[in-house]
């Protein structure tokens, strides 16, 4: 059984590239997997390894300048959810692209997973989904507004253009883990919107922690590991990945004609070249190949 700790914090980092050798090292020796993010506003990531080994590294993590009340969200898996570590430096953890943008300075209002039903039930509440629109697609709260992103950097964009639709509304947003709505909840409050809420822990916690009898979520999480969707309980999902858009399909999607192993799927199949395509297809012989020889060692 493998440990997965998904984390984020932000706090300052003089200097990043500074702190990556040796977290890298100790991710290493304790056999623990995953990517992790560094930058100036702090770091973000999901590892995964044997549960001694996690624990080592957020151990280490916690050494860090202004780590030292760092949380995480904890999972198992059966299969070794990435195949190496890496420790990247990013000019953000999560990226907005909005310089202003400070959620160590201020955020939201944070609400329990307990209590998020409540909120989102009053009629003067509106409920905003942050995260990209394949995401949105597998699974989201009843009622919740997509607003059609496919990245999060999309999303100051299109609140300048809905912002009017929120007019004398109190703004609830969400989304997987709590990072982005950090920083969407800061940009929020720097537009002038007096009151802004934000699920703590993200979906992640509202499915491990509020029963699936009194919950307003609908369809599967999406995941940015080898489980690729999870749902209430934080049960693995049915969803696997296409390798060729690296978007969520489900085990049915493989019998459609668009579907070839590692190329397409039905949603990317229109979307990519033929010379794309017969790129995949070397991709995806590699692949196999290895596999093979790594059977035979």
């Amino acid at each position: 059984m493998y440990r997965i700790a998904a984390l984020y914090h932000f706090t300052r980092f003089d200097d990043p590239a500074a702190l990556k050798p040796a977290l890298l090292d100790v991710c290493i020796a304790q056999q623990v997997k995953g990517t992790l993010l560094l930058a100036r506003e702090g770091i973000n990531g999901t590892i995964a390894g044997p549960r001694a080994g996690v624990e080592a590294v957020i151990a280490h993590i916690r050494t860090l300048p202004g780590c030292d009340d760092l949380e995480w969200k904890e999972a198992n898996s059966e299969v070794p959810p990435f195949p190496r570590m890496k420790v990247r430096l990013k000019r953000e953890i999560v990226t907005m692209g909005q310089p202003d943008v400070d959620p160590a300075a201020q955020v939201g209002n944070y609400v329990d997973p307990q209590e998020w039903n409540d909120l989102i039930r009053q009629p003067d509440v509106a409920l905003i989904d942050t995260r990209n629109d394949y995401e949105v697609a597998i699974g989201t709260f009843e009622g919740a507004i997509d607003p059609q992103t496919k990245s999060f950097g999309e999303f100051p964009e299109w609140w300048e253009k809905n912002k009017d639709r929120f007019h004398n509304k109190k703004v609830a947003m969400f989304c997987t883990g709590g990072i982005r709505c950090e920083k969407s909840t800061n940009y929020l409050l720097g537009q002038g919107v007096d009151e802004v809420y934000h699920l703590k822990g993200g979906i992640l916690k509202y499915l491990e922690e509020v029963p699936e009898a009194e919950s307003t979520w609908q369809g599967d999480c999406f995941v940015f590991d080898a489980r690729v969707s999870v749902g209430h309980g934080l049960r693995e999902g049915p969803h696997e990945l296409c390798h060729g858009c690296r978007q969520p399909i489900l085990p049915e999607d493989k019998a459609r004609p668009e579907f070839e192993e590692g190329v397409s799927c039905h949603q990317c199949f229109a979307q990519t070249s033929e010379a794309d395509k017969a790129r995949f297809r070397e991709r995806q012989k590699q692949i196999r190949l290895a596999a093979k020889r790594a059977q035979a060692g």
